[in-house]
């Protein structure tokens, strides 16, 4: 089921309102000694769609991703999911909400079975409580819960390793069983972290495909993807992050002629000619980008003497 409201009527200002969001964050920061690593004014995550966080290292996404999903705390500000505040619960709360999250460093439970590894994952367990336990009703629902795992793990072709360890799988492996293991708790919100990271192309297309599969199962998606061609063929929104900050935001397919977005990955001076004399030193606005560039390394070497202090 693809979103109702076509991509092309939202604003591309970073910030812009979108037709029916499902998450909305406000005022956000979260700062790490003196370094501010998210401060992020407005956003909005528009309902069926998925949309792709960018940015430079170090620009914030994964630390945003924390503070949505509860793995962090911010300094400042709040967010929503279907209007509910989610700021303040913690990690297991949120995914009970259903937003879910997968990481960029995969945490399978190496000496546990693929197909137990999916079962830990759903929601609810009577077994897990005292008084449950002792009924007998927990036997029907390991049943169904065995049975809805299975059902992933065919969808992600990973049956054929339900009785695996998880630590014998591949990289790639790990991330589709981490994929499949988010959707135990039936989430509205995917957020995935470079879900391609490390991946080998084999893998890739299958990743690919079980993410647009996600959109049309009425999933929202939100991941943080380095590649571009990534970007284009699966986003319908893009997001860009650059030192804590949305810089930009839009369809994939206008990012490339964004001034903002071109500056945060190559440098605002990129487009300049570098200029030296015979010695070799540089003159010009070579020379006085150089001092620039100086003065702020100095200035970022004395802040990091103060934090060590």
């Amino acid at each position: 089921m693809r979103a109702e409201h076509p991509v092309i009527d939202v604003s591309a200002l970073p910030g812009a309102a979108k037709p029916d969001p499902v998450l909305m964050i406000d005022s956000v920061t979260r700062s790490f000694g003196g370094l501010r690593a998210v401060d992020v004014e407005h956003l909005e995550f528009q309902r069926g769609w998925i949309t792709g966080l960018i940015g430079p290292n170090g620009a914030g996404k994964t630390t945003l991703f924390n503070l949505i999903t509860g793995f962090d705390r911010p300094n400042t500000g709040q967010w929503t999911f279907n209007g509910t505040p989610l700021s303040g619960l913690a990690a297991h709360q949120v995914a009970r909400c259903g937003v879910v999250r997968t990481f960029q460093l995969t945490k399978a439970l190496a000496k546990l079975t693929v197909l137990d590894n999916m079962r830990l994952a759903a929601p609810r367990q009577s077994g897990e409580r005292f008084f449950g336990a002792l009924l007998s009703s927990w036997g029907r629902q390991e049943r169904a819960i065995t049975e809805k795992a299975m059902d992933l793990l065919t969808r992600f072709r990973l049956d054929a390793k339900a009785g695996d360890l998880a630590g014998c799988l591949s990289g790639g492996q790990r991330k589709l069983l981490e994929m499949a293991r988010a959707l135990m708790m039936d989430p509205i919100v995917v957020m995935l972290d470079e879900p391609m990271a490390g991946v080998n192309p084999a893998l890739t297309e299958s990743l690919l495909q079980h993410v647009k599969s996600l959109r049309e199962d009425g999933m929202t998606v939100v991941f943080v993807e380095h590649d571009m061609d990534v970007i284009r063929d699966i986003s319908d929104w893009v997001v860009v992050m650059a030192q804590g900050r949305v810089i930009a935001e839009g369809r994939p397919d206008t990012l490339s002629s964004n001034k903002a977005v071109v500056d945060a990955y190559l440098g605002s001076h990129h487009d300049q000619a570098l200029e030296f004399d015979a010695e070799g030193n540089p003159v010009g606005q070579t020379a006085q980008l150089a001092a620039e560039m100086h003065s702020e390394l100095e200035a970022a070497i004395e802040r990091g003497k103060g934090l060590s202090a």
